[in-house]
């Protein structure tokens, strides 16, 4: 019986709401755990006591996990039990007014301006593969791409003429996103020179080719921006999103509007933008404490 209700509450997640897949999996990761802890309590989905969740949620924290993985478990049954609610299944959810573990929100690490001039510098745009990174870079920061939405960018993504790309982004939704100049010169000085060499056998669609003609992956992507990133002697942690955080940050340091941002990024929720806000202020009060007589 609860496997059947959990199918229909991720069908119901995938078709009403367009749950990204790999959102979808891991609904159903985090569900599939509460499921073997009712196996022993000997408790269904449907009988399950607001007393027992908060035992399972005492096992969580016994097994040490980290605060953020139980907010997104204890999320994730949430989800389920209103779901549950409105399907007339239950009458009341056994996680109200159960609180989600607090943490504090780790900013992310970002490229100050000259370290980002540094790192595109790197590539050897004499080269049909160096052009072919440097176009990358450049659309990276310029237009705050997630890496997976950059190497899935269709050849008919790029619109040179008015300067912007269609993503695809999480959820299958759609956005339009300015490209700005001058990476538009890189873009296109890649697609006249350097993509016709790259490309072997049929084409793939893909804007950006591997050096074997087929679609750049993620994985290759992110080896070329850490390989670069060491040439420039950056030494920050590095994560896949470096340029994107840059790029929502340098914005907001230069006065953009916060809305216009999250359209940019395609976020769903203003909220989860506004962490670029925090990272910003933590910058110029280091600009304060290094430059004023009284920092």
């Amino acid at each position: 019986m609860d496997t059947l209700l959990i199918k229909r509450f991720l069908d119901a997640l995938l078709v009403e709401e367009g749950v990204a897949a790999n959102t979808l999996e891991a609904y159903r990761t985090d569900i599939e755990h509460l499921l073997a802890f009712l196996v022993q309590c000997q408790r269904t989905l449907l009988t399950v006591t607001r007393e027992e969740m908060l035992c399972y949620l005492e096992q969580l924290n016994q097994q040490q996990l980290a605060p953020t993985s139980v907010a997104r478990k204890l999320s994730a049954i949430r989800h389920l039990f209103r779901y549950l609610m409105l399907e007339k299944k239950r009458d009341d959810d056994p996680t109200h007014l159960i609180d989600s573990p607090r943490w504090s929100r780790a900013l992310p690490h970002i490229l100050n301006e000259t370290e980002v001039e540094q790192l595109l510098r790197m590539a050897d745009v004499t080269t049909e593969l160096g052009l072919r990174d440097r176009a990358m870079l450049e659309l990276l920061y310029a237009t705050g791409l997630r890496v997976s939405e950059l190497v899935n960018l269709p050849l008919t993504g790029l619109n040179d003429r008015f300067g912007f790309v269609q993503v695809i982004g999480k959820g299958d939704k759609e956005r339009v996103v300015p490209t700005g100049e001058t990476s538009l010169v890189w873009v296109n000085s890649y697609c006249q020179r350097s993509r016709p060499l790259l490309l072997h056998g049929p084409d793939p669609g893909a804007l950006f080719l591997s050096n074997r003609g087929t679609a750049m992956t993620r994985q290759n992507f992110w080896y070329i921006i850490r390989r670069y990133a060491t040439m420039a002697g950056i030494i920050k942690p590095l994560s896949p999103h470096l340029l994107r955080h840059s790029f929502a940050t340098h914005l907001l340091n230069h006065g953009a509007d916060l809305r216009a941002v999250q359209m940019m990024l395609g976020h769903a929720d203003v909220s989860t933008t506004e962490i670029y806000t925090h990272v910003a202020s933590e910058r110029l009060k280091q600009i304060h404490q290094q430059y004023h007589p009284r920092g």
